[in-house]
């Protein structure tokens, strides 16, 4: 593993009781941050923090990131426990139904837009003036290659990410000159949970998709997040960078 230098950061990484999220959190921890999980799953947090514990560097609330009061109550209780926040994960989200446009579910479009862009606007708009006062953050948003691409059978969840990447760019141009630097990453399939719960005809196209013919571990999305979290990526805001397999052909 090569070593990525977060010494004596404080990230808070959503979603990260599972899959990329909690890989994510893994290698932050390796890098020497103190970490914050923030999830809605409050067992699997548990069990998450308990795996990878060295020692009180991880934590972890129970926070329904679509609620702007549990996000300001946990901000509240990150930087009680830590100190200041120099690291923002909007990791947390969700697939959906897998349908043509006209087949989905109204109730799944306005899920997939709360889950995962809503909540990434709401932990945003939190604790991006928490890091302008300190001059300096990092924030890392988990968008997706379905967000750049046509992605069938998906439209409300594609719509979703490309939306997270609109507000990557936009935030990014908005504190370019403060010290806090924002970029987003769009992974390709990943190898997690949420890729096997999907019909298996579905998952079979995007995996035939990817020319490395085989779906990206959590492992190597968290090494280019962290990355982009670290003060390493200077010189670099609002980029979206592509982790497909190279199934990324725009």
């Amino acid at each position: 593993m090569n070593q990525i230098d977060l010494k004596d950061r404080h990230a808070i990484v959503t979603g990260g009781a599972k899959g990329i999220g909690q890989a994510i959190a893994a290698r932050a921890l390796a890098s020497g941050a103190r970490v914050s999980i923030w999830d809605i799953d409050a067992a699997r947090t548990e069990q998450t923090i308990k795996a990878l514990d060295t020692g009180g560097a991880v934590r972890g609330d129970t926070i329904d990131v679509t609620d702007p009061e549990a996000i300001a109550r946990g901000l509240d209780d990150a930087v009680a426990a830590f100190g200041k926040v120099d690291i923002l994960v909007n990791n947390a989200g969700s697939v959906g139904t897998v349908a043509p446009l006209w087949e989905q579910p109204i109730e799944n479009w306005q899920r997939m837009l709360t889950l995962n862009l809503t909540s990434t606007f709401l932990c945003c708009r939190a604790v991006t003036p928490h890091m302008l006062e300190n001059g300096y953050g990092r924030i890392v948003n988990i968008a997706s290659n379905a967000g750049k691409m046509a992605t069938l059978q998906n439209s409300p969840y594609a719509a979703a990410k490309a939306g997270v990447i609109s507000i990557t760019k936009t935030l990014a141009k908005e504190t370019a000159k403060s010290g806090v630097l924002v970029n987003a990453v769009a992974p390709g399939g990943a190898n997690t949970e949420l890729f096997d719960g999907l019909p298996a005809e579905y998952a079979r196209q995007i995996a035939s998709a990817m020319p490395l013919d085989r779906l990206i571990e959590p492992d190597e999305i968290a090494a280019l997040a962290v990355w982009a979290a670290s003060e390493d990526c200077s010189g670099t805001t609002g980029a979206v960078f592509d982790i497909s397999g190279g199934r990324a052909d725009y």
